[in-house]
């Protein structure tokens, strides 16, 4: 039996939605909504509307942003033959607080979890593939430091082999188990210093 009223609860539910969020969490963040001000929670919801309606996925590395191609991509600066891949687009982020990495990203969306069904069809391998032409000099696969991580850093390597592309992986300075995302610099930034070829 909900004690609050359906409205609140639906609220509540929509909170519960997201990840790492539990009820006790939903409904303080529901009751902060219901008590802001008109204005800050229209400014809340036209900030939501306004992501899902102008982000896009990059037609080149399917970063996510508000352009196509995204701004390192676009970036004359940026080493276009080095290309770092990653599972996440949080994962870019991470790896540009270090000021260490040059080159390009692309986003795989996903890593291979056959236990998740969740095969090479269904993350961006056949998209990277079609990037590499004899000037990329190196493949830098940044995926995590998990068995999933790994599996797919192994899959693609075996795919890139014949190509005769040059490609590393990221040293394990990384905790196993442990997520690019919440990595601090240092490491990270040692990491990809540290990496070997596969």
């Amino acid at each position: 039996m909900s004690y609050y009223s359906p409205s609140i609860e639906k609220l509540i539910e929509s909170f519960e939605r997201l990840p790492s969020i539990g009820h006790k969490t939903a409904a303080r963040l529901a009751f902060h909504i219901l008590n802001a001000p008109e204005e800050e929670t229209n400014e809340f919801i036209a900030s939501i509307q306004n992501a899902k309606k102008n982000l896009k996925y990059c037609s080149k590395c399917y970063n996510i942003s508000d352009t196509d191609p995204c701004t390192i991509c676009e970036n004359p600066k940026r080493d276009k033959n080095t290309i770092c891949v990653v599972e996440d687009v949080r994962d870019i982020i991470a790896i540009e607080r270090t000021h260490e990495y040059k080159g390009v990203y692309h986003v795989l969306h996903g890593s291979i979890s056959p236990m998740n069904g969740i095969g090479p069809d269904d993350i961006k391998i056949k998209e990277l593939l079609a990037r590499i032409t004899p000037e990329t000099k190196e493949v830098i696969l940044a995926t995590n430091p998990r068995v999933e991580g790994e599996a797919t850093a192994m899959y693609i390597s075996k795919l890139l082999r014949p190509l005769g592309v040059i490609t590393t992986r990221i040293a394990h300075g990384i905790p196993i188990g442990g997520d690019l995302e919440y990595t601090d610099e240092i490491t990270l930034s040692k990491a990809l210093e540290g990496r070997r070829k596969l």
